[in-house]
C-alpha cells in the first residue's frame, strides 16, 4: 500500500489517529499511553516485560500492543512480516505487537486502518455503524 505523505509515521501519527476516532480517551502516561473507547483499551505502549526481548536478551522498552478483530486479522497482519510480530505471551489473544522504533517503517495508510480496526473491536457496535457506516 503506497502512502500519500512519504514521512516516516512517528507515536504522534498513531496518537493523532486514535485520538480522532469518536469517543476516544488517552490514558496512562506520557511514555507509556492507552487508548480506550467508552473504556475498553484498543492500543496500550507496554512497558518492558520478560515476555518481549532482543536478540540480545534485553527487555524491550518500547513495544505497542494493538488489538486485532480476531485470529485471521491477526494472522493477515504478522504475516506482512516485520516490523509486526506476536509473542508466546500473545498465544490466543487477538493483538499484535509493533515496536515503537519501528513505526517509521510502516505505512500512515496501513497504521491507520489497523488502529480503526483495533478501535471497531472495542467500541459499541452502533458507534462504529455511525462513524463507520
Amino acid at each position: 500500500m503506497a502512502s500519500t505523505d512519504p514521512r516516516p509515521v512517528d507515536r504522534d501519527d498513531l496518537d493523532g489517529i486514535a485520538m480522532a476516532l469518536p469517543e476516544v480517551t488517552r490514558e496512562g502516561t506520557d511514555e507509556h499511553p492507552s487508548y480506550a473507547v467508552r473504556g475498553r483499551t484498543f492500543v496500550v505502549w507496554r512497558g518492558p516485560r520478560k515476555d518481549a526481548v532482543d536478540d540480545d536478551g534485553e527487555r524491550m522498552p518500547d513495544v505497542i500492543c494493538i488489538s486485532v478483530p480476531g485470529p485471521d486479522d491477526k494472522a493477515a497482519i504478522l504475516g506482512l512480516g516485520e516490523p509486526w510480530f506476536t509473542t508466546p505471551h500473545f498465544d490466543g489473544y487477538d493483538a499484535v505487537l509493533v515496536r515503537e522504533r519501528d513505526l517509521g517503517r510502516l505505512d500512515y495508510l496501513e497504521l491507520a486502518e489497523i488502529i480503526t480496526d483495533a478501535w471497531a473491536t472495542k467500541a459499541p457496535k452502533k458507534l462504529v455503524k455511525e462513524h463507520l457506516g
